[in-house]
């Protein structure tokens, strides 16, 4: 049986001042650009109709059927997104935070101090996140999840892009919406994933990261230049082990939205070839600051998962057909490793052979 997440009491309750986390994270965040309330109004009836649409057209072209009324949609601001997303991370690290205290919790002046800090790392990193990601589908939020749109955001980058507005949103919901499917249509991804992550959790060896941990972000910080993220760089073979099976799953998941997104688009959206030509550009970040921040927090690795993963999903998709490749998603053994996704045929082999 697959572990589910927990939202009770954790030591990264105490660890993290979540408020100051929000609090911070927001003001970086910033408000986004300037909308009429009109103009705003507009942006949220059009991007939760889109979301409403966009679930019979992803059922169509994927095969995949939700269950009704779960994972509920909600039109954000910045704010919000900073918000749900710090109780996103709360959870996600519990089972570190629990382990890495488990022998020595911190208290009074110490605990007071590290809490502060934490929060300003954490709310640093969500402010700058808040500021770019248009939608996403939190699988932890109990019972089922939540999907967001940050409204903020879809407007900015479609003004700067020059996209149809119409389409633009429509094609983001697509996106986003097939994630919401992904995880509705197959409860056991949520708990699967989540024990991936206490999987990581269990490796850790508290000691050693405590006093390793800041040389070797130091190291990384100055050898930026060869590759990898913070997140590699804190990790053990055995946890890289694990961080490859998620890997996989989060490529598969990437890029079956993208396929989605893609193939469902033309029917429905006339510009989406310039919106994708445009898009694919954008993401590759915009100024030198953005580019490095990327590179350092994992988000390179994250453009890969969206090419990489739609390579696979159109591989298989093209050898088989939709039908046999909805295999993927019977159980956990038949999802993708990644060695697979950069070899659809032996995927084939291992699953459909």
């Amino acid at each position: 049986m697959t572990s589910q997440p927990d939202s009770g009491p954790s030591q990264a309750d105490t660890m993290v001042d979540w408020d100051f986390a929000v609090s911070l994270g927001s003001r970086i965040a910033g408000e986004g650009p300037a909308v009429s309330r009109e103009e705003a109004a507009e942006a949220v009836e059009e991007l939760r109709a889109g979301a409403n649409r966009s679930t019979g057209l992803v059922r169509e072209f994927t095969g995949l059927v939700a269950r009704d009324h779960t994972a509920p949609v909600l039109v954000v601001d910045r704010a919000g997104w900073v918000q749900a997303n710090a109780d996103s991370f709360r959870v996600l690290m519990a089972p570190l935070v629990d382990k890495l205290t488990e022998k020595k919790p911190p208290t009074g002046l110490a605990l007071k101090v590290g809490s502060r800090i934490t929060g300003a790392e954490i709310g640093g990193l969500l402010g700058f996140m808040g500021s770019k990601v248009l939608g996403q589908f939190d699988p932890f939020h109990e019972p089922d999840g939540r999907l967001l749109l940050v409204a903020p955001n879809i407007v900015h980058v479609e003004r700067e892009l020059g996209a149809d507005a119409h389409d633009f949103r429509l094609w983001v919901c697509l996106h986003e919406e097939t994630h919401r499917v992904q995880f509705t249509a197959v409860p056991w991804m949520r708990g699967h994933l989540f024990s991936e992550i206490k999987a990581i959790a269990d490796t850790v060896e508290p000691t050693k990261l405590l006093d390793d941990g800041l040389e070797r972000i130091i190291e990384g910080l100055k050898s930026g230049a060869r590759g990898g993220s913070l997140v590699e760089l804190m990790s053990t073979p055995e946890q890289r082990e694990i961080m490859d099976r998620v890997t996989g799953v989060m490529s598969l998941l990437e890029g079956h939205a993208d396929v989605v997104m893609d193939g469902v688009g033309p029917t429905v959206i006339p510009s989406v070839d310039k919106i994708r030509a445009k898009f694919n550009e954008r993401r590759k970040g915009i100024g030198t600051l953005d580019r490095i921040l990327r590179r350092l927090l994992g988000l390179d690795a994250k453009m890969a998962q969206y090419r990489d993963g739609a390579a696979f999903v159109r591989g298989v998709v093209d050898k088989v057909g939709m039908q046999e490749f909805n295999a993927v998603w019977e159980s956990p053994a038949n999802l993708p490793s990644k060695a697979e996704i950069a070899d659809p045929e032996a995927w084939v082999t291992r699953v459909l052979g």
